[in-house]
């Protein structure tokens, strides 16, 4: 799942408040309007049963331009990089040229032991025999690539992460267990706090979080 800067929306929220007053027949009513009241959203989340009701919003969320979103499930679902637009990892690039530079490394390695720094003859072969190479250059072709892949894994992830703004929403405690969430951030360029808010509405999901910072 891939890694943005995070821009701060201020949303300004209208509460309306009905205030009785008196406690004679008369009874006067005063609406009381809270304005300014902002805080820092991270984003709009809203939470699904199923994953059928994940991935069908997903795909509407992509298909309405949305491309800063994430989708959070309690076991891996193969439709939703798809769903939400997530192009290919260029980790499997990245491990390819992390093999090649180890095998180069280990020839070079071995090259210079023993045609330049310390030529033997062993066994009545040539400096550089070859055959004799292939167990170093397989090793370090495997290593640098292993290194690679895990490093490159937890760079492409943002990872380690020991914090993370959806844990604010004590409901998505729920999304290693049962439940599915998705997620439009704020730092998405179609960005509108109330456009956002009913558009993640409409997708009658079951409940919708303001994500704060």
């Amino acid at each position: 799942m891939r890694t943005c800067s995070r821009s701060n929306t201020r949303t300004t929220r209208r509460i309306r408040r009905t205030v009785k007053i008196g406690s004679s027949s008369k009874v006067g009513l005063a609406t009381v309007i809270f304005l300014s009241m902002s805080e820092n959203i991270y984003g709009i989340m809203a939470e699904f049963d199923t994953p059928t009701q994940l991935v069908d919003a997903a795909v509407k969320v992509r298909d309405a331009g949305y491309t800063k979103t994430d989708g959070f499930s309690p076991f891996p679902l193969h439709d939703i990089d798809e769903a939400l637009g997530i192009k290919r990892s260029v980790l499997p690039y990245l491990i390819l040229t992390g093999g090649i530079t180890g095998l180069l490394t280990a020839l070079g390695l071995v090259y210079f032991v023993h045609v330049i720094d310390y030529p033997i003859i062993v066994g009545g072969r040539g400096h550089f025999s070859l055959p004799a190479f292939i167990p170093p250059m397989f090793e370090l072709t495997i290593l640098f690539a292993a290194f690679t892949a895990v490093f490159g894994m937890l760079f492409l992830n943002g990872l380690p992460s020991p914090y993370h703004p959806v844990f604010n929403i004590p409901r998505f405690a729920l999304a290693s267990r049962e439940k599915f969430f998705l997620l439009i951030e704020s730092s998405d360029p179609l960005y509108d706090y109330e456009k956002v808010r009913a558009f993640m509405d409409s997708l009658s999901p079951q409940e919708v979080f303001d994500v704060p910072e």
